[in-house]
């Protein structure tokens, strides 16, 4: 794929406190003026963030003509609960949903998962389609040039994307296994696949070819982020459990300064997306950490950002 014709999208996280509410309607703007393909919103375990997610949904939606994704996932839901929370997003005017399984909530019982009625994602999966379905029954669609009586139907799209991963999921066994979960996901509803971080391109181009050799017909976005501080890998890798990878590690501990790390941190991701969107990646999946500076310097250096005037504010300097 040629990186000028790259898609591209990002992820946000609900404000944690009343500073990063203030500071996120500029974030967003700012990445919405690179027209991104969606940006995605996290949301956490047992609701945790549900209002705040929504409010950001909405943002999206009312002030900028980016589409949003919002991520969905089974843990702590009844399925009375979910079909709930499915229906005020798909109510706000989201059409574009990721689900996962989630992680068990902390200080869950030995023996007990913490995840809900709803066992796995690709249940979720059927769920948002079984509640579009309910909600948007098949309309009219006229077709010019036919009698009055000829009418097709229609039902409006929704995509639903799913978790991906290319070292494995922790609880798989093999990689085999991950691919058999993608298309278990793939036979519940899912169209499009968003990996887990990652820190080599081939980890992601090895795993994306033996997906598609079983039958994985949906794309899968490679998810990245560049990785600007020492304490930023450690938590990447706390997120994601993915080993060490030394040489990044070693250049970000030398490097006195901050702009040297960022620095080290933009062109490291940027060199990763060309190799990625090199071998045929359907486009990138950039994790934001609700900055948004970093992200478009790391497509600028790929290549792929609409004209520059569209996206001046983005060189505005964020806080760290």
């Amino acid at each position: 794929m040629s990186c000028t014709t790259a898609r591209y999208s990002f992820e946000l996280y609900p404000p944690r406190n009343e500073r990063a509410a203030a500071a996120l309607p500029a974030t967003i703007d700012r990445l919405a003026a690179a027209r991104p393909d969606f940006i995605s919103v996290t949301y956490g375990a047992n609701g945790s963030s549900r209002t705040s997610s929504l409010d950001v949904l909405r943002h999206i939606l009312e002030r900028t003509d980016v589409s949003p994704m919002a991520h969905l996932t089974c843990v702590g839901s009844s399925h009375e609960e979910a079909n709930r929370l499915i229906r005020e997003f798909l109510d706000a005017g989201v059409r574009r949903f990721l689900a996962v399984r989630g992680d068990p909530p902390e200080g869950a019982a030995p023996g007990e998962d913490g995840i809900g009625d709803i066992r796995s994602s690709a249940e979720l999966v059927q769920l948002i389609h079984r509640v579009q379905a309910e909600r948007v029954p098949y309309g009219e669609l006229t077709v010019p040039g036919l009698p009055a009586q000829a009418v097709l139907t229609r039902r409006e799209h929704v995509q639903i994307a799913v978790a991906a991963f290319p070292n494995g999921h922790p609880a798989s066994h093999s990689i085999s296994q991950d691919i058999d979960a993608l298309l278990a996901k793939q036979a519940a509803g899912a169209n499009l696949g968003i990996t887990q971080l990652f820190f080599h391109a081939e980890d992601y181009l090895s795993f994306a070819q033996k997906a598609k050799d079983a039958g994985v017909a949906f794309p899968i976005l490679p998810g990245i982020m560049p990785v600007t501080s020492p304490a930023r890998l450690s938590r990447m890798l706390e997120l994601s459990g993915e080993d060490l990878p030394s040489d990044l590690a070693i250049q970000l501990e030398v490097e006195p300064t901050d702009e040297g790390r960022r620095e080290i941190g933009i062109e490291w991701a940027a060199g990763l997306g060309r190799r990625l969107l090199d071998g045929g990646a359907p486009g990138l999946h950039l994790y934001t950490f609700n900055q948004s500076e970093a992200v478009l310097s790391v497509l600028d250096r790929i290549g792929v950002l609409p004209a520059p005037d569209s996206i001046s504010s983005a060189t505005e300097r964020e806080p760290a």
